[in-house]
């Protein structure tokens, strides 16, 4: 006898179904938040899904939800270029290269900034993102200063702030000199050096501290944008 559609196989295909679309869905909103930021809307994503705007929000309720998906898939992939440099023979070859590739992911990604903003409001979502990179940048970190590369008073924090710091450069340049962050990038990178470093005039931010820095600077960029 034929299986019902409510039936077991049925069911397994409405869940195909509906991973499918939220994959589609997800892909078409990296692309165009990549290409257009937060300004992309709604219906433009649905669109380029190829599904309606009501099943675009069945499986996220609002645009913000539809962000923070997007800011999950950033995450991973922020994630594996720290793993990436934790593989690298040369520690310090790594930590260029893991900021290296992030810089990068903010250049090409004109919503990523955005997303980042939108996406860290709350507390728990700022809490998975230092849960998530934390342990891997710091090992990051500790490899390159264990070879005498890396000064030894750079902490986690100071890496994060540098990437702020980048992140603000390139949505300056991006339509300008799109190649300029690979400038400011490497000026930053000396100033991480071990060698003829001079003593820092202050100690890096405290997790509290650099918790309470993010959030401002990210209701500045809600502001700005």
């Amino acid at each position: 006898m034929a299986s019902s559609a409510y039936g077991p196989t049925g069911e397994r295909q409405l869940r195909r179904d509906a991973r499918e679309n939220r994959d589609r869905i997800l892909v078409a909103a990296r692309e165009a938040f990549a290409e257009r930021g937060m300004e992309a809307s709604v219906e433009e994503i649905a669109a380029r899904a190829g599904v309606g705007v009501g099943t675009l929000y069945r499986r996220f309720p609002t645009k913000d939800a539809l962000a923070e998906a997007v800011f999950e898939a950033h995450l991973e992939r922020v994630a594996a270029f720290a793993e990436e440099a934790l593989e690298a023979a040369d520690p310090w070859g790594g930590l260029l290269g893991y900021l290296t590739h992030v810089v990068g992911l903010q250049a090409a990604d004109r919503g990523l900034s955005e997303i980042m903003g939108a996406a860290l409001r709350t507390e728990q979502l700022l809490g998975r993102a230092r849960t998530r990179l934390r342990p891997l940048v710091e090992e990051v970190i500790a490899r390159a200063q264990a070879t005498g590369d890396l000064r030894e008073d750079v902490s986690y924090e100071d890496v994060s702030v540098l990437l702020w710091t980048t992140g603000r450069v390139v949505d300056a340049t991006r339509d300008i000199a799109p190649e300029f962050w690979r400038r400011y990038l490497a000026l930053l990178v000396d100033g991480l050096r071990a060698e003829s470093a001079s003593k820092l005039p202050r100690p890096p931010l405290t997790p509290v501290e650099h918790a309470a820095a993010m959030h401002a600077f990210n209701a500045q960029r809600r502001r700005d944008a």
